[in-house]
C-alpha cells in the first residue's frame, strides 16, 4: 500500500534541525488545547481517528513515534499545514482558526523578545552613562577597585535614600497643601499674587490726599473681649462669599461650628458664650435683610445686648449702658463696581428677588409708603426687562451704594421734601465716604487677594485657603451698547463717584501696607546679619585664641621671645598708664588751688591735700 508523502516522511526517523532554525511539530504544545477541544466536540469521527487508530492506509506505528516537520522556511504556513496529517483531518474552517492563532502567537512573541531587548539595550545604556556621569564626578574613587561595583552600589545607596525621603515626606506631610510639595519655589520665582490682580497696570496714580492715619489700619481686635466685627452685606457686592470666608475660612482659636445643611454658624469667644461677629451667617437677619449702615448703628448694641439687658435690674441698667458705649463695634463692607452691581441685581430680579423683608428703618420708624412706593404690582418683578428696570424712578439700586453707606437721619430719611435733591445727594455722598474712610475695614470685588491681604493686616487673623477671584459673571454674560451703559451710570452717578474714591483709598491702603511690609522685612534682615556677624567674629575670636593657647602649651621653647615681646610691651602698657594718671593728678591739683572749696579728692595721697590746703591758707 503506497501512503502519503506526508505520511511516509512523518514515518522515517526523525531529522535534526538544523542549527538556528527552531524546531516545529505537527502537534505543538500551543496546539494541544485546541486539539482537547477538537476531541470533545468530534466525539465519534475526529477523536477516535487521532487517538483510537490511524487512518485508513496508514500503520499503527503512526502514532507511537513523535511527528517532527521540516524546519521552518520559506514556504507559506498554509503548505506547510496541508502536509501535517493533523491538519488533513480537520475542516477547512477550522485550519484556518488555527493559522490565524499560529500566526498571531508568533507576532506576539516577536513583539515581546523586541521589547525584552530593547529594555535589556536601554538598561545597559543607562548604566554606561551613569558610570560616566560617576567616573567625572567620583574620580577618585574609580581609580579605587573595581568601578562597575561601586557604582551599582552607589546607585542603590542614592535610590534608597530617594525611597526613605519621599516616605517620610509623606509621613510628615501627607496633604497636597504641603509647602514642601510646591516646586514653584525650585522651578522659577512665586510670582505676586497682588500685582495687576485686575488685568490693568501695576504701577497706580493716586488721585486723593489721605492723611496717614487715613491709611493706616491696624485695628487691635481683642477676640476674646468685648469687640464685635460687623459686617454691612449690600447686595450683589460678592459679601455673600466674603460672609463665608469670615465663619468656614479663617484661623481661630475656636473656629466657628458650622452644620451640614444650616447657613448659620456659631461663632463664639473662646471660653465664652457670645458671639464675635455679627453678619448673616453668624447671627442671622437680626436688624432686618440687607440692614444699612443707619439701622446697624441703632440696631447692632440693642441686639447683642438684648438678652442680657431684659435680666437687668433699674439699678444696674446704667452701669451696663456704659460699658456698651465701652465696647469696640468694628464695621467693614464689600463694594462692588456700579455698572456691574446694577446689572447683577436686575438679573436677580429677574429671578424673582424682592427683598421684601427689608425693614428700612431710620429714626426709629419704616418708610410710608408714599416715601418709598413700590415699582411693581404683583408678587414680584420677575421677568422684567431692563429697560422697565431703569425706567423706575423709585427704584432702590440706583445709587443703593451710597443709601447703604451714609446717614440717613441727615437728610429726613426716606422724606424727599425736606430739602432739595442737589444738596441731598451731596450730603448723602459726604456721609458715605465719612462712614468708608472710618470703618475698620472695606473691601473690592474686584481685587479678592488684595482684600484678604488689607483683612488680614488690619485684625491680624489669617485665612486659610485664598480667595479667588472670578472674571465670569451674571453680570459680565449680559452685553449691553453704549448707550445703556452710560444711562446706568447715569442712575449710579454717586456710587460711580464714591466707588472712584473707595478705589483710590483701597489701593493706596495697599501700597502703604505693602511699603510698611518691606520697611520691617529689610530692618529684620540687617538685624539678623548683625547679629550672625557679631557671632561669627565671636566664634572667630574663640578659635584663634584657643589655637595661640595650644601652641603655647605645645611649644614653650619656641615661644620664649613672643613672651618677651609681650611683657615689654605690658610693660609701656602699664608706663603710658601710670603718665596718664600723673598728668590727670597735676591738673587736677592745678584745679584745686584756685578753688574756693575744702573738699577735695585723695588720688595723690594725704601729703599732698594737707601742703595743697596750707599754701592755700
Amino acid at each position: 500500500m503506497v501512503l502519503p508523502a506526508c505520511s511516509a516522511g512523518a514515518l522515517r526517523p526523525p531529522l535534526q534541525p538544523e542549527r538556528g532554525a527552531p524546531a516545529c511539530t505537527t502537534c505543538p504544545r500551543r496546539h494541544s488545547r485546541v486539539e482537547a477541544e477538537l476531541a470533545e466536540s468530534r466525539p465519534r469521527s475526529v477523536a477516535a481517528s487521532v487517538s483510537a487508530d490511524p487512518p485508513r492506509g496508514v500503520s499503527r506505528a503512526f502514532n507511537s513515534q513523535r511527528l517532527v516537520d521540516e524546519p521552518l522556511k520559506a514556504s507559506s504556513f498554509l503548505a506547510r499545514d496541508a502536509c501535517t496529517p493533523l491538519f488533513a483531518l480537520l475542516p477547512r474552517g477550522r485550519r484556518r482558526r488555527m493559522h490565524d492563532l499560529r500566526r498571531r502567537w508568533d507576532l506576539g512573541s516577536l513583539c515581546r523578545a523586541l521589547l525584552t531587548r530593547g529594555l535589556a539595550a536601554l538598561g545597559h545604556s543607562l548604566k554606561h552613562v551613569l558610570g560616566a556621569i560617576f567616573s567625572k564626578i567620583f574620580g577618585p574613587l574609580a581609580s579605587v577597585g573595581n568601578m562597575d561595583e561601586k557604582s551599582n552600589k552607589l546607585l542603590l545607596a542614592l535610590v534608597m535614600l530617594f525611597l526613605f525621603a519621599v516616605i517620610v515626606l509623606q509621613y510628615v506631610c501627607p496633604g497636597t497643601e504641603c509647602q514642601l510639595l510646591r516646586l514653584q519655589a525650585f522651578s522659577s520665582p512665586v510670582p505676586d499674587p497682588y500685582r495687576s490682580e485686575d488685568e490693568s497696570s501695576a504701577r497706580f496714580v493716586p488721585r486723593y490726599n489721605f492723611s496717614r492715619g487715613d491709611l493706616l489700619r491696624k485695628v487691635d481686635f481683642d477676640i476674646k473681649g468685648d469687640d464685635l466685627i460687623v459686617f454691612l452685606h449690600i447686595q450683589k457686592t460678592g459679601g455673600t462669599t466674603f460672609g463665608r470666608h469670615l465663619v468656614r475660612n479663617i484661623q481661630l482659636e475656636q473656629p466657628c461650628e458650622c452644620r451640614v445643611g444650616q447657613k448659620k454658624c456659631t461663632c463664639h469667644r473662646p471660653g465664652k458664650q457670645e458671639t464675635w461677629l455679627f453678619s448673616r451667617f453668624s447671627t442671622g437677619w437680626s436688624c432686618g435683610l440687607h440692614a444699612d449702615w443707619t439701622e446697624l448703628t441703632s440696631c447692632v448694641p440693642t441686639v447683642v445686648d438684648g438678652k442680657r439687658d431684659t435680666r437687668l435690674r433699674p439699678s444696674r441698667w446704667r452701669i451696663f449702658q456704659i460699658l456698651n458705649e465701652m465696647r469696640n463695634f468694628h464695621y467693614i463692607t464689600i463694594l462692588r463696581d456700579p455698572v456691574s452691581r446694577y446689572l447683577s441685581e436686575w438679573r436677580h430680579v429677574q429671578r424673582g428677588a424682592t427683598w421684601k423683608a427689608s425693614l428700612h428703618v431710620c429714626d426709629g420708624r419704616p418708610p410710608t409708603s408714599e416715601e418709598l412706593p413700590s415699582c411693581y404690582t404683583g408678587d414680584d418683578w420677575s421677568g422684567c426687562p431692563l429697560k422697565e428696570f431703569m425706567d423706575c424712578p423709585y427704584n432702590l439700586a440706583n445709587n443703593r451704594q451710597v443709601r447703604m453707606l451714609s446717614d440717613l437721619t441727615l437728610v429726613g430719611c426716606y422724606n424727599l421734601s425736606v430739602m432739595p435733591e442737589e444738596q441731598r445727594n451731596k450730603v448723602l455722598l459726604e456721609s458715605a465716604k465719612s462712614n468708608l474712610k472710618d470703618m475698620a475695614f472695606f473691601g473690592l470685588t474686584e481685587f479678592q487677594r488684595k482684600t484678604q491681604y488689607l483683612f488680614e493686616k488690619t485684625f491680624n487673623m489669617n485665612f486659610i485657603s485664598p480667595f479667588i477671584q472670578y472674571n465670569t459673571t451674571r453680570a459680565s454674560s449680559v452685553e449691553i451698547n453704549e448707550e445703556i451703559q452710560k444711562r446706568i451710570e447715569t442712575l449710579n452717578f454717586l456710587d460711580m463717584e464714591l466707588y472712584s474714591f473707595a478705589k483710590d483709598l483701597f489701593l493706596q491702603r495697599y501700597q502703604f501696607m505693602r511699603q510698611k511690609d518691606h520697611q520691617e522685612a529689610r530692618q529684620k534682615r540687617q538685624e539678623q546679619r548683625k547679629f550672625l556677624k557679631g557671632r561669627f567674629l565671636q566664634a572667630r575670636f574663640q578659635s584663634q585664641s584657643q589655637v595661640q593657647i595650644q601652641n603655647l602649651s605645645q611649644n614653650p621653647n619656641m615661644n620664649a621671645n613672643q613672651n618677651v615681646t609681650q611683657n615689654l610691651l605690658q610693660n609701656q602698657t602699664q608706663s603710658l598708664r601710670q603718665n596718664s594718671v600723673q598728668k590727670k593728678n597735676r591738673e587736677s591739683q592745678e584745679r584745686k588751688r584756685g578753688q574756693e572749696q575744702n573738699d577735695s579728692s585723695t588720688s595723690n595721697g594725704t601729703n599732698d591735700y594737707t601742703g595743697s590746703v596750707e599754701k592755700w591758707r
